[in-house]
């Protein structure tokens, strides 16, 4: 198989010929330094051996990408890799992330414990149901929510101060209910909480 042309696309990427016809976009740093020039004859091996190269390298990059912009959990990391790059380079990826420190689960959950539970209300169940989503085991999620000082009394009150300002009338009273269970609040507590604002009034 010959190499006719090598033409650069965007983002790094440039598009590979083989005798004539294109056959797939790579990453174009892995291609210069594997020294796939025109005019080289390649076989079978080495066009799949630049192919896992090329999707290796974007993957790291597409991981450091991602954990630039904020904490990811190691699943969470991992799909959305998946949607530009192969499952196995994905993995690799991620792992390697882990090994230089870039991506841990139980700090990842003690930080987003806390913004589930004091920038988004949620109730300590409802937290946990999102740290599972996240890729957290339930266990280890379950344990970070319990150390974490939090009263679902003043998670309530939160919520209705921000959203619900006229808790009193009917239909803003069961909207604000539905919401909270949503957020994993218990009836019991909701109850408690919307009693003190009936008696203020």
């Amino acid at each position: 198989m010959l190499i006719t042309a090598v033409e650069p696309r965007r983002k790094a990427m440039c598009a590979l010929y083989i005798d004539g016809e294109y056959v797939m976009n790579l990453d174009a740093r892995t291609v210069i330094e594997n020294r796939f020039d025109v005019g080289r004859e390649i076989d079978d091996e080495e066009l799949h051996e630049i192919i896992r190269l090329s999707n290796e390298r974007r993957a790291k990059e597409k991981a450091l990408w991602l954990i630039s912009y904020r904490d990811h959990s190691k699943k969470e990391l991992t799909d959305k890799i998946k949607r530009t790059c192969d499952g196995e380079s994905a993995e690799k990826a991620v792992e390697r992330m882990e090994e230089l420190g870039l991506v841990n689960d139980e700090n990842f959950a003690r930080r987003y414990a806390e913004q589930l539970l004091f920038s988004k209300h949620n109730a300590p169940r409802g937290a946990v149901r999102q740290l599972v989503q996240k890729g957290i085991d339930r266990e280890l999620a379950e344990e970070i929510i319990e150390e974490i000082d939090f009263d679902p009394c003043d998670g309530i009150r939160a919520v209705i101060d921000r959203k619900y300002k006229n808790i009193n009338d009917e239909k803003i009273r069961r909207r604000a209910v539905a919401a909270l269970q949503r957020l994993g609040y218990g009836w019991d507590d909701i109850k408690t909480v919307l009693r003190e604002y009936t008696e203020e009034d």
